[in-house]
């Protein structure tokens, strides 16, 4: 490929064979992994979900029953990947010594902390183990319970990462092990969440949905809510303002001293109050509508049950119909894969049984894994060089991720063009620090190389261009059509660099009739239907408090990468970061034709109750705002809590404790709350309780002893900050490990570095370019 040494195949390589031993915490990875075309076989059917879930999680799999381990020796011999999850006592795929059975294969496994630490042998569902990452504490409104993000988030995260560490595994060439922790992939996934500790002395608290260091939040409407703000550009304020003054709306803010950004934001919440009365005037679908249409970040609040509805998502193909038996004449409608770079699957079929005589496998030949003459790798992407012209968080958590697995990365920027998260105050976290040392940048941009080029001179655009030769993928971030304007569409990148891939990260795709749309992470929040289901029983929506769509987006732009990369190809991979956050909404587009699986048991005042669970919430423990997540999923968990603890109906099955699950939580309510959670949760785990510290960011770096343990959060020495903590590697490879060698840049830092290497300049050359103002 480029000039980073990728390898070019001339022939489409065969499917990649993928052995399915996933429980829920790993059924996004075998999904996604559906979605790049892989033939994916189960052992079991699936017999205890519910038919929206059963046909969501698992449609365009088969199914082959296995009765005894040497049957499932002889059906993993076939496969190039094994996914597995489950806590560590349950997997099938482990020697005693911790090694794989199946040392032929990329074996990934998912738990819910991981195969080492002190922990390794805890159990959690989603609730616990959003609590363990710090997803919980962000959740919620300040007078009630943390709860986390709606439809599993946490464990579609930790899927994402099965997926992205088996391909990193493939494209590596190597066989081998891969270890992905639960609580790290939520952990990873906190933007502030851990790093205003590391880099402030302080975390972000739950607040109902407002975020802290961006003008955005979500506002009534005249018949519903919508999510936008005011943050971003200049012109955001001022093109909202006009909007504002048009409508008779804009009361002093017209004022000049509205002006100051800085003003605006110590004034937030009397310009909020003057936005919500805006806002509350207009129906929620015409002023999304016509937000569009000025290119401002709003959208309207809408249920996932709307999502096949919804013309951008249909335009772009991104639904898929699901056909089989069970389901209706014609298949249902369901939320497709979050991105485009090869042809979508527009219909799959449930999943089913191979029937009497059918191959387990469809294809045959040789391990996509390992090819004859595969040169070993230190790292899965030594030799791939990546041309980074993205900002603020998706982009950047993009190129993050393959600079850790090896990838050299080429990341331009510039004074004209100022990165909010390098140049805003309200990003910088640590007081004092000024562009070259935010905390925000160097935890989310270590691993990179920094030059500068002005791309508003025509000589800046040129040097860019220039640089295609010598990647192997170029990743960006810009509006619809500017990379045409500067002549590097994906077409003329091609005339440039025949094998180039470029990965395109608009907020809502490159085509389509919203393609200009200006979206912020709560906005694809609301449009995908997340933010709708923040809210509690009976209450309106609350939306997040930091921006875990931008890591969704993230998490498929590098899966979309990698399989490109594993089967030697360039192409464009068109991610719509609305179509990502869609795609992890789970059977939500199912459940109106096909029905929820059991009714919703949350309350207002328990918001974290499970129709799968009783008990299963958070509950106070001693301390101020101290919080223990409990989970109670099967009977042995029920009795052994019932042995700790005196609470009714003890001897009950499922269906009896909800109906005493009001004096259930009360009981438990009236115990955690004299407890010590780090306590309580290390008494209740070894009693095999699910149970976890609902954390703040403080306890994730300082008091996790099994993160501190697994070296989650290393520390790299920077030229400004001196030595500081970033958020670890989720995938954990075991023949090709990834890993942090480089801090954030300056800016800058490598411009004269890069351009000798790449372009050959001269010094004089260098300083012409400098006195031009190009390399600035």
């Amino acid at each position: 490929m480029g000039g980073g040494g990728g390898a070019r195949r001339d022939t489409e390589p065969p499917a990649l064979r993928v052995l399915d031993l996933t429980d829920e915490l790993a059924f996004q990875g075998a999904r996604l992994l559906v979605g790049v075309g892989a033939d994916v076989v189960r052992t079991e059917p699936g017999t205890g979900l519910g038919p929206a879930a059963r046909t969501h999680w698992h449609a365009g799999k088969r199914w082959v029953p296995v009765d005894d381990p040497a049957g499932l020796d002889t059906l993993a011999a076939g496969a190039d990947v094994v996914l597995e999850s489950g806590p560590v006592a349950r997997l099938r795929g482990l020697r005693e010594d911790g090694s794989s059975r199946w040392p032929h294969a990329v074996h990934v496994v998912v738990t819910p902390f991981g195969l080492t630490g002190p922990r390794r042998d805890w159990v959690g569902d989603d609730l616990v183990l959003a609590s363990a990452g710090g997803m919980t504490w962000l959740g919620g409104r300040p007078d009630g319970q943390p709860k986390p993000p709606p439809r599993e988030q946490a464990l579609q995260t930790a899927g994402a990462h099965a997926a992205i560490g088996a391909l990193l595994a493939v494209v590596s060439g190597t066989p081998q092990l891969v270890d992905v922790s639960v609580q790290e992939a939520v952990a990873a996934t906190l933007e502030t969440g851990a790093l205003a500790w590391i880099h402030a002395g302080r975390f972000p608290v739950r607040n109902g949905g407002v975020y802290e260091h961006v003008a955005h939040r979500i506002f009534e409407a005249a018949d519903g809510h919508v999510a936008g703000g005011y943050s971003g550009s200049n012109r955001m304020w001022t093109d909202l303002l006009a909007w504002m003054a048009e409508r008779g709306e804009a009361g002093d803010l017209v004022d000049e001293r509205w002006q100051d950004p800085a003003f605006r934001w110590r004034q937030r919440a009397h310009v909020d109050a003057l936005v919500q009365r805006f806002a509350a005037r207009q129906p929620a679908a015409e002023l999304a509508t016509e937000a569009r249409a000025r290119s401002l970040p709003w959208a309207e609040v809408v249920p996932a049950g709307r999502l096949t509805d919804n013309p951008q998502l249909r335009d772009r193909d991104f639904l898929v119909t699901i056909t089989g038996a069970g389901l209706p004449d014609g298949g249902v409608e369901d939320v497709g894969f979050p991105w485009a770079a090869l042809p979508r699957p527009v219909s799959l079929p449930s999943l089913r049984e191979v029937a009497p005589g059918e191959a387990p496998w469809r294809g045959s030949g040789p391990s996509r894994v390992r090819g004859d003459g595969v040169t070993p790798k230190s790292r899965a992407l030594e030799g791939i060089r990546v041309l980074d012209l993205t900002w603020v968080l998706a982009g950047p958590y993009v190129t993050k991720q393959l600079g850790e697995h090896g990838a050299d990365i080429v990341k331009i920027e510039s004074r004209h063009r100022q990165d909010p998260t390098r140049f805003a105050p309200s990003m910088h976290l640590r007081p004092g620090s000024d562009p070259d040392d935010s905390g925000y940048f160097l935890n989310f941009n270590r691993n990179k190389r920094g030059v500068a080029l002005n791309l508003r001179t025509e000589e800046g655009r040129r040097l860019l261009r220039a640089l295609v030769p010598h990647c192997d993928v170029v990743v960006e971030n810009f509006s619809p059509g500017v990379l045409a304007r500067w002549g590097m569409d994906h077409a003329s990148l091609r005339e440039l660099n025949p094998d180039v891939i470029l990965v395109s990260m608009a907020g809502v795709g490159q085509t389509g009739p919203w393609r200009n749309a200006v979206t912020f992470a709560d906005t694809l929040a609301a449009m995908s239907g997340l933010s709708d289901e923040t809210r509690d029983p009976g209450g309106p929506p609350q939306g997040l408090t930091f921006g875990l769509g931008d890591m969704v987006a993230a998490n498929a732009a590098v899966l979309a990468t990698l399989d490109l990369l594993a089967r030697g190809r360039g192409g464009h991979v068109d991610l719509s970061q609305l179509e990502a956050m869609a795609a992890t909404m789970g059977p939500a587009a199912l459940e109106p034709v096909l029905g929820t699986d059991a009714p919703d048991p949350r309350t207002a005042e328990h918001p974290n109750r499970s129709p799968r669970a009783v008990p299963h919430g958070v509950y106070p423990t001693a301390g101020d705002d101290r919080w223990v997540a409990v989970s109670v999923t099967d009977e042995a968990q029920w009795h052994a809590l019932t042995r700790l603890v005196d609470l009714p109906c003890a001897d009950g099955d499922l269906d009896t404790r909800r109906a005493n699950e009001d004096e259930i939580d009360a009981a438990l309510t009236a115990w955690t709350s004299r407890q010590d959670g780090h306590k309580l949760a290390e008494l209740l785990q070894s009693e095999g309780v699910a149970a976890a510290v609902v954390t703040t960011g403080q306890d994730l770096v300082e008091a996790d002893e099994h993160l501190a343990a697994r070296a989650f959060y290393p520390v790299l020495d920077h030229p400004l900050t001196g030595p500081v903590r970033h958020e670890g590697i989720v995938a954990r490879l075991a023949a090709t490990p990834g890993e942090l060698d480089r801090p954030a840049p300056l800016l800058g830092q490598h411009t004269h570095e890069v351009l000798r290497e790449l372009l050959g300049l001269s010094d004089e050359q260098l300083a012409a370019l400098a006195a031009q103002g190009v390399t600035e």
